[in-house]
């Protein structure tokens, strides 16, 4: 058998070679004619397609335009006017860089290219067909540039039989185009579909008024505004409520630079911005932006430029979470303390920093209601059996169900929180306290039974218990609250221990207890060695598969804690935060239990003092209302 000889390939088939990194479908001919007229100084892009591409794709803009010696550099390949020499690499600052796209989309479609520079007296053309020249000459043509792209892939029929059909071809090019509106909202858009415009954005529209085009009005009228620097980087852009979550992620959409990715880290730290407040199949919307230095990020390691790499990963995980965490708290601090204004829609209580200091500084702090005990302490250790006068009739429930054995405090102090968690919890150090509203009657608030039961240290009022699981409340807004109690002394518990179970405290064993482990739970003892510590267990290795447990963590029974190690030792839970998630679950009060009204207070007095409180450990809400207004929409008053 003879040895093939090496070759150069002929410029037809390199081109093709090319087109089928660059050319996946005629979505990816969409974005790349447009970048290039969003580089070229557009203010105006009307796109046309018939047969979802597979027809006609019709790329017009009022850019700059190309000079009429250069069209046939245009279509030549490596040959572009965004980059020089190599230290251009490092700071692209343009969509489209590489010289590829047109020579590409040209090799594999009968491609037309016309276009007149502002100062010149007439325009020109060029035809490309499978990548040869087959005409050129002057065009009228008003300054701008005009592409059709005719039978794409018609001389390479294998890749067409790839395609989905029109229609969701169509809808591609259409999520395309929207992807590349919203990060230019200083131009203007159109897209239009065999003959029947869907979309036309006029220049000048801010994000919210963009989003409404695409997206349900609830979702748009109900967005976050965000935005956070942290060094040479800055994100912002608007995230959805929890409440409005979805079960797919295709409105979580990001953009580097103005470039719109997919990049599994920006992904993970919007999560991670969410994490508590929903289960694991929601994702949220998101329209989020990530501005930094061009040198910081590497935008050339994809071929259709999807995919960056950023230097300082952490940075940009923990930039991206602080930002839309902090709306996010902002946004639940009002709901709980009555800073939201229930006609129809929340009103997002996120102010400018000035603003927020400024309504610290004078708001005045209510008189609160009288407790019918002074501390949870108190109340914990009362007898209830010894107050006759009480006129309800108390459950079987008792204090120590709303708590753990020993050291449970619902409400840790500023001294008991490590400084970094008091940053994770409120990052911009917004308090409870500094954002109650002020009591219009400033007079002792009734607690008796013939007057309003208040939750201690808060204007939400207690009206009573249904189903035997949900707490009824009046919210500070006006607006019927149901609590899950469930839900609530899990973010209680959990509070509880991420507060005061990360400083080493142990309590010694008399007698050692062992565990045998398998090789794969050696590695994950190990894997979680630090963590275990930290939550105050005395941990020994003997022998490579003994484990022996000689101090456990102060507040745990002998029982709990081995329970609570065999699970970290066989995956029921990843980190130290999942293990306090599955223990809060299994210590905390259950549905279908009765509450007596000084065990439902001292409970929502513990909860309104948790941070993330509208959600439980596992992301479920805690508590869901409903406005005047949805109440009349529900009774069909409106």
């Amino acid at each position: 058998m003879s040895t093939p000889e090496i070759h150069v390939l002929p410029a037809s088939l390199r081109n093709q070679i090319a087109a089928g990194e660059v050319v996946e479908r005629p979505s990816s001919v969409v974005k790349e004619l447009v970048e290039n007229s969003i580089d070229a100084g557009s203010t105006q892009v009307d796109v046309a397609v018939d047969r979802g591409g597979q027809g006609i794709i019709s790329v017009k803009d009022n850019g700059h335009g190309v000079a009429a010696d250069e069209l046939k550099l245009a279509v030549t390949r490596h040959a572009t006017s965004k980059i020089s020499n190599v230290d251009d690499l490092s700071a692209i600052t343009s969509f489209g860089f590489r010289g590829e796209a047109l020579p590409s989309i040209a090799s594999v479609s009968r491609f037309k290219m016309s276009s007149c520079r502002k100062d010149a007296d007439e325009g020109w053309f060029i035809h490309v067909e499978g990548g040869d020249v087959v005409e050129e000459g002057p065009a009228a043509i008003p300054g701008g540039t005009s592409v059709e792209v005719r039978d794409l892939f018609f001389n390479v029929p294998a890749r067409l039989k790839f395609l989905k059909t029109e229609s969701t071809e169509a809808r591609r090019c259409n999520q395309v185009m929207f992807k590349i509106a919203l990060a230019n909202v200083d131009a203007g858009f159109s897209f239009t579909s065999n003959g029947r415009e869907q979309f036309r954005l006029p220049a000048g529209q801010s994000l919210p008024e963009r989003l409404a085009v695409f997206w349900p009005r609830n979702i748009c009228e109900s967005l976050l505004e965000f935005s956070h620097e942290a060094g040479e980087m800055k994100v912002h852009g608007c995230a959805g409520i929890p409440g409005l979550a979805q079960g797919r992620g295709d409105r979580i959409v990001m953009f580097v630079n103005g470039r719109p990715v997919q990049d599994k880290l920006l992904l993970s730290a919007v999560r991670g911005a969410y994490k508590g407040r929903l289960i694991s199949r929601e994702y949220p919307q998101a329209v989020l932006f990530l501005e930094l230095p061009p040198e910081l990020v590497d935008v050339n390691v994809h071929p259709a430029k999807l995919e960056v790499r950023f230097q300082d990963e952490r940075a940009v995980f923990g930039i991206i979470r602080n930002g839309i965490g902090q709306a996010l708290s902002r946004y639940e601090l009002g709901i709980v303390e009555g800073e939201s204004s229930f006609d129809g829609q929340p009103e997002i209580p996120v102010r400018p920093a000035a603003q927020e200091k400024k309504l610290s500084e004078s708001v005045s702090l209510p008189i609160e209601p009288a407790a019918k005990f002074s501390s949870w302490n108190e109340f914990k250790n009362t007898d209830f059996t010894a107050l006759d006068d009480e006129p309800e009739v108390r459950s079987t429930a008792c204090a120590s169900d709303f708590t753990e054995p020993a050291g449970f405090s619902p409400s840790p102090t500023a001294e008991q929180r490590s400084e970094s968690d008091m940053v994770h919890e409120r990052p911009m150090d917004y308090r409870a306290e500094d954002v109650r509203i002020p009591d219009p009657k400033p007079q002792q608030l009734p607690t008796s039974a013939t007057g309003p039961i208040y939750v201690p240290g808060s204007r939400i009022e207690y009206l009573g218990q249904v189903a035997d699981t949900y707490l009824v409340l009046k919210l500070p807004n006006g607006s019927l609250g149901l609590l899950d109690q469930h839900a609530a002394h899990e973010r209680v518990i959990y509070e509880n221990m991420r507060s005061l179970r990360t400083r080493g405290e142990s309590r010694p064993l008399a007698l050692p207890i062992d565990l045998v482990l398998h090789p794969s739970e050696v590695q994950r003892v190990q894997e979680m060695w630090e963590d275990l510590q930290a939550a105050g267990f005395m941990l020994e290795l003997e022998s490579g598969q003994a484990l022996s447990m000689r101090g456990i963590p102060p507040g745990l029974e002998t029982g709990e804690a081995r329970e609570y190690l065999k699970a970290a030792v066989d995956g029921q839970a990843k980190t130290l935060e999942d293990l306090w998630i599955m223990l809060s679950c299994k210590s905390a009060i259950k549905a279908n239990l009765a509450l007596a009204v000084d065990e439902a207070l001292s409970l929502l007095e513990a909860w309104v003092k948790c941070p993330q409180r509208e959600y439980c450990p596992h992301g479920r809400p805690v508590l869901v209302s409903w406005s005047a207004l949805e109440m009349e929409k529900l009774f069909k008053r409106k």
